[in-house]
Parts: structure tokens; C-alpha cells; sequence
């Protein structure tokens, strides 16, 4: 059987790069809440993999914008659940991929993938369907205990967890 060696890694954003909560007044949706890590991990496998973060949250989208592309300079694409896969089979080979989500739709990206990853507060059937859990949970360090776990996983690198 060839090694797994992974060239991309996908990322849901809404419930792993954040904590998934919608914060709303009156007006609309207003605040997402991001955890400071998870850009550490990026910035350490970002030679070795393509990266993709993904959202359907299109009422919050310009948020996760600002954090996702504009601060954290990885590219973002609004996708819907229904096309999730579609897109997903249309824009990678889904088998060199990781993928990390914590959404119901995510169950049947990860029968595709080459690896899956949920984060700790991801829905229970996601997380029995995965490769690997982390132990944190999204927004609070998910990304980068993921990122770690690849490096060490796939990469051999010696990193702390």
C-alpha cells in the first residue's frame, strides 16, 4: 500500500477556526470570535501543503474574510453545504487531501478524503467519522493542534504534541 502523503488541507471555517457561535443584534450578524493560535499552525505547514479554507455562511461572510484571506492570507471560497462536495471533487483530488470540518455535511466530505480531521466540539456523528479529533475545540487552538498532528503524522516532524 503507497504512504499517504498529503498535498492540501481544507478547512471548514465557521466551528473550527472560530467557536461557531453567531453573535446578532437587531441589525444582523456582527462578531465571529476567532482564537489567536490556529495561525501559528498555518504559518508552519504552509510550505508543505496547499491550503483552503471554506465557509457557507454567507451573512457573515465579509467577517470571515477579513480574518481568513486578509489576515491570515489563505484563500477562501463561499460554498454552500448542498455543493460542498461537488465543489470540493472539482477543485482538488480529494484523495491527497485533508480535510477538517465539524458540520453535519462535512460526514460525507470525509468518506472522500485522504484524511479527516474534527475538532473537539464538533457534532457527534462528525466526530465518529473522523481520523482524528483534536483535543481542543474550534477557536480555541483546533487548527494548529491539527496542524500539528500533520506535521508529525504525515511530515515527521518532531513537534510538541
Amino acid at each position: 500500500m503507497k504512504k499517504f502523503i498529503p498535498k492540501n488541507f481544507i478547512v471548514d471555517v465557521d466551528g473550527v477556526f472560530n467557536d461557531g457561535s453567531f453573535y446578532y443584534t437587531a441589525k444582523g450578524k456582527v462578531m465571529k470570535k476567532f482564537g489567536p493560535h490556529d495561525n501559528d499552525g498555518i504559518k508552519m505547514i504552509r510550505d508543505k501543503l496547499k491550503i483552503q479554507a471554506i465557509s457557507a455562511d454567507h451573512r457573515g461572510f465579509s467577517i470571515t474574510k477579513k480574518r481568513i484571506q486578509g489576515d491570515m492570507k489563505i484563500p477562501l471560497e463561499l460554498v454552500s453545504e448542498k455543493d460542498r462536495l461537488t465543489w470540493l471533487e472539482r477543485n482538488f483530488d480529494l484523495k491527497k487531501s485533508v480535510y477538517m470540518g465539524d458540520g453535519f455535511h462535512d460526514i460525507e466530505v470525509f468518506k472522500k478524503v485522504g484524511y479527516s480531521i474534527a475538532p473537539h466540539n464538533a457534532f457527534y456523528l462528525v466526530k465518529d467519522e473522523a481520523d482524528y479529533v483534536t483535543r481542543t475545540k474550534g477557536g480555541e487552538g483546533a487548527v494548529l493542534e491539527a496542524c500539528l498532528h500533520i506535521l508529525k503524522k504525515f511530515f515527521k516532524e518532531r513537534v510538541i504534541v
